[in-house]
């Protein structure tokens, strides 16, 4: 391969690096903004707990500190575009429960994308309220495994009183009540475990296993719709 080759794959790669950045930059703002509106147009997050988990989850994707205080003073500004959040609930292929959340200034737009991806794999969005009652909000925690084991994090935030922990090739997804997320999260990292990002998350009561073939159509539709600029997060029922 000549040299130029390689550097035009390597700005090819990077260019997709840098555009996959900017995209979850742009959804994480939107939550911030979300979060400040939400609670009454407060911009502290020692004040404001929705606003504080945004927070965190700016500084676990290394989002500038600019790009926060910036999506903090659009939240406390008025005028056109202003942002919403919707819910949107379906079947993939093989029965599978699927829940959509979005942020967005657009609605008809969004809705339009969402409902196209369902219909293009094979799904079809439901009624509001005839599959989020097949999940509960909890707090999530995603720790690198590096050289620890599943069991070395599993005892760790067992003793720090986790609900749940899920083992995910090279990470853990450790499970907590909503109001100690923040407790076991930093006791994890005193412990000398890396933690990756903690969220408030729904996790399906119960899973579907399914074939191969529908396994992995199935992940494609979720990806497709996280692609989704204005979708924030993607949840489904799916055993992985």
């Amino acid at each position: 391969m000549s040299g130029h080759s390689k550097w035009s794959t390597i700005k090819r790669q990077k260019g997709a690096a840098d555009a996959r950045r900017g995209a979850i930059f742009t959804k994480i703002s939107n939550a911030i903004t979300i979060a400040v509106k939400q609670g009454g147009g407060i911009g502290d997050p020692a004040q404001n707990s929705k606003l504080r988990l945004a927070i965190e989850m700016a500084r676990d994707a290394n989002m500038p500190k600019e790009n926060i205080e910036r999506a903090i003073k659009r939240a406390r500004e008025r005028g056109e575009g202003e942002l919403s959040e919707l819910t949107y609930e379906g079947f993939a292929p093989g029965g599978i429960s699927v829940l959509v959340e979005a942020i967005t200034d657009n609605a008809n737009r969004t809705t339009s994308e969402v409902k196209n991806l369902f219909n293009k794999w094979g799904g079809r969005l439901a009624e509001p309220r005839s599959v989020a009652y097949q999940f509960e909000q909890i707090g999530e925690i995603t720790v690198a495994k590096n050289e620890k084991s599943i069991d070395d994090i599993f005892l760790t935030a067992a003793d720090l009183g986790a609900l749940d922990v899920e083992d995910r090739v090279d990470a853990a997804a450790v499970f907590t009540d909503i109001s100690s997320l923040s407790k076991i999260k930093d006791g994890l990292a005193t412990a000398g475990f890396r933690v990756l990002s903690s969220e408030i998350s729904l996790r399906p009561k119960t899973k579907i296993k399914t074939s191969q073939e529908t396994k992995d159509k199935t992940i494609n539709f979720l990806s497709s719709l996280e692609d989704i600029d204005d979708v924030q997060k993607v949840y489904s029922n799916i055993a992985l």
